[in-house]
């Protein structure tokens, strides 16, 4: 007769962790989506309307938890950011594209 230890944290925290890449993944998304949960419950008075409200229906009552189900629920990724070098260039190849195809049509209608 096996018993399994049941958990006072809900999720469990292995299982978060299979979303995400490691540990610190894992509290810098759910730190985030927490700050930005407790943001929308703070603004509900205002009627802004500009920020997202919790994706997942819960009975937790703080924003971290609330952010845990989420992760949980797969309705919360992690989205990869560019170093800072690297959207540097990037921005610079976009916006090279548009000036030289800006230049390229205002040279054609000139020689029009």
């Amino acid at each position: 007769m096996s018993r399994q230890n049941d958990s006072m944290i809900h999720p469990n925290i292995e299982g978060l962790l299979d979303r995400v890449d490691s540990k610190f993944s894992l509290v810098t998304l759910a730190s985030y989506r927490a700050r930005q949960i407790n943001s929308y419950f703070n603004q509900l008075g205002e009627g802004l309307g500009h920020m997202v409200p919790p994706q997942v229906s819960s009975v937790a009552r703080k924003p971290l938890s609330i952010a845990f189900e989420e992760i949980a629920a797969d309705k919360i990724v992690k989205v990869e950011r560019l170093p800072y070098d690297e959207m540097e260039a990037e921005a610079a190849a976009i916006f090279g594209e548009v000036e030289g195809d800006v230049v390229a049509d205002a040279a054609e209608s000139d020689a029009e």
